[in-house]
């Protein structure tokens, strides 16, 4: 089955401009045309698109896609090159979800705060409290 840029759009949650953009940035050389130049997407290409988003939400720059996209372009010489690339995006999600988990953490403690100082009506229950930062 094939899709226009516009249902390709729908289908991954993002706009027809970004996915022009793409293409601009030359991450979906895969992606066939008619003989208008209307781009056609398969069912290859909207996972294609879905590794790139992957990648990008990691904090990849469309630079370093393009050169996992090169990569694939080249065949099995990149398989190493892919593999180190993911292996680094796997440390750098790892040490962002750390962070992440920290975050969570004082956003609980900060929870339980405002809970305590709600229920008793006043943060004056909370002495050790050094530190008030308000709303």
């Amino acid at each position: 089955m094939n899709y226009s840029i516009s249902e390709a759009a729908e289908k991954l949650n993002l706009t027809v401009y970004t996915l022009r953009y793409y293409d601009k940035e030359g991450l979906m050389p895969f992606v066939e045309r008619t003989p208008n130049g209307t781009r056609l997407f398969k069912e290859s290409d909207i996972d294609a698109l879905k590794v790139i988003e992957c990648l990008k939400a990691t904090g990849m720059p469309i630079k370093e896609i393009k050169n996992f996209i090169d990569w694939c372009s080249e065949g099995d010489s990149t398989l190493q090159q892919r593999y180190n690339m993911f292996l680094e995006r796997k440390a750098t999600v790892e040490a962002q979800m750390e962070e992440l988990k920290k975050t969570m953490e004082l956003i609980e403690h900060k929870c339980r705060y405002y809970k305590s100082a709600l229920d008793a009506g006043t943060e004056a229950i909370h002495k050790n409290n050094k530190i008030k930062i308000s709303n």
